[in-house]
């Protein structure tokens, strides 16, 4: 959420941001106009409270007719000081509402458009060359007898999926892998809560209300499942203060995450890239305003190093503001090559929501006798299912076998590569 006070003071910086993003600039004069209204309701509000207090002060002073009146004026008073306070709850919903509303400020850096305007940052890696018909991990997955759509399907519906065998020792060991690259660099461990607070999720995504379409819901319980374990450690520490000495305090949440993908469709939805529930490793970081930014690039080189490591072809690109998200201040994706898709599909993330989310969520820290919000930065170490695609893609050979790359060998007791099995039976009614 931004401070009230620099859109009072900044309007003009608000609308620019809110065209960057493809949003309407009038947003920012109904949150002005909210918060006229507002303080007027306050003034009248305070106004009357004085007025009554000192009419209750001159009855308790007074006798007979005049204390009659001066209790029927301060009778009077109280009713529409009710009516009064009623409207000042109302005013305070309201502006709350408009200011719920708007996205973060972008950074300066950020180019204005939609997702055609973002921008290659730089590359890494080529592309492989096969001398054969390159198959998608769909495909290698079913032959090496380590990914089952149709019965994944068959128990939860589409975009669920087993991995069996090699597969959930792929998928094991990307994990281990993504989080002893995050260990060496100070991350603390985390496993935290997949079922939240709605408003924990609001909280750290923005908007003025859940959305159903986009998150699993459990209404009876309150609670709803994480659709990153960024999530849930952005509340971690709501409503508290940390000292700025333990400043950047970086976690590496080890998590399931649950996507309903509402409203998805296209080659996205075919096999692993865009499911409902995968496995991820995700780094947060508690950083010092005033060094926020550094935080975010050191995040970005992290998610570069492990795929440095995998051997995997990317590219890093800047999202522009109208593909932005609405926490973030300034968002880098990192595509890899897919040559399955004959391109390039997102890995990892990495975005610095500055204090857009502890306001939301009340995350402080002191130092001296400053108080004030921290940063919050986020960022992919590795999501399994698409991380399981670039490794299967990428190293897929002529023999249907698919080589492990070396930094994953450790975890999968020296193994070199995985290799087709028999067929497994198809289903058939019972």
């Amino acid at each position: 959420m931004l401070d009230l006070r620099l859109i009072r003071r900044q309007p003009d910086l608000v609308r620019e941001t809110l065209r960057r993003r493809g949003l309407d600039p009038a947003l920012v004069d109904r949150v002005l106009a909210l918060d006229e209204r507002r303080r007027a309701v306050v003034q009248e509000t305070e106004a009357a409270r004085a007025t009554h207090k000192r009419l209750s002060a001159e009855v308790a002073r007074l006798e007979g007719e005049a204390q009659a009146a001066r209790l029927a004026e301060a009778r009077a008073l109280a009713e529409r000081l009710r009516a009064l306070e009623a409207d000042l709850r109302a005013a305070d919903e309201a502006l709350e509402t408009a200011l719920r509303a708007l996205p973060n400020l972008l950074h300066a850096t950020v180019p204005p458009g939609d997702a055609t305007a973002n921008r290659v940052v730089r590359t890494w890696g080529e592309p492989p060359s096969f001398p054969f018909p390159p198959r998608d991990h769909v495909d290698l997955g079913t032959a090496l007898g380590i990914l089952d759509l149709e019965r994944g399907a068959k128990v939860a519906g589409s975009r669920f999926y087993y991995l069996l065998g090699d597969g959930a020792l792929l998928e094991m060991a990307l994990v281990r892998y993504a989080l002893d690259v995050l260990l060496r660099h100070g991350f603390l461990p985390v496993i935290p809560p997949v079922l939240v607070r709605p408003r924990v999720i609001t909280g750290a995504w923005g908007g003025v209300a859940f959305d159903p379409q986009q998150t699993y819901l459990l209404p009876e319980d309150d609670l709803a499942l994480i659709g990153t374990s960024e999530q849930s450690l952005a509340g971690l520490y709501m409503d508290e203060t940390l000292e700025a000495d333990r400043l950047p305090l970086r976690l590496a949440g080890i998590s399931w995450c649950f996507r309903r993908e509402a409203g998805s469709y296209g080659r996205d939805v075919r096999g692993l890239f865009r499911v409902h529930q995968f496995d991820k490793v995700e780094m947060f970081s508690y950083a010092h305003p005033e060094r926020s930014w550094e935080e975010h690039e050191f995040l970005v080189r992290v998610e570069e190093e492990i795929l440095q490591g995998l051997g995997i072809p990317y590219r890093v690109v800047l999202l522009a503001g109208g593909d932005t998200g609405a926490a973030s201040a300034k968002t880098y994706d990192i595509e890899a090559w897919m040559p399955g898709r004959g391109g390039w599909g997102e890995v990892t993330s990495c975005s610095n929501t500055t204090d857009f989310q502890a306001r939301r969520l009340g995350l402080r820290f002191r130092e001296g006798r400053r108080s004030d919000y921290v940063h919050t930065l986020n960022g992919t170490a590795v999501a399994t299912s698409r991380a399981l695609i670039a490794v299967l893609e990428n190293y897929q050979q002529a023999d249907g076998s698919v080589a492990v790359p070396e930094v994953l060998r450790p975890y999968l007791e020296g193994r070199t590569a995985l290799r087709p099995v028999a067929p497994r039976r198809a289903m058939t009614p019972s």
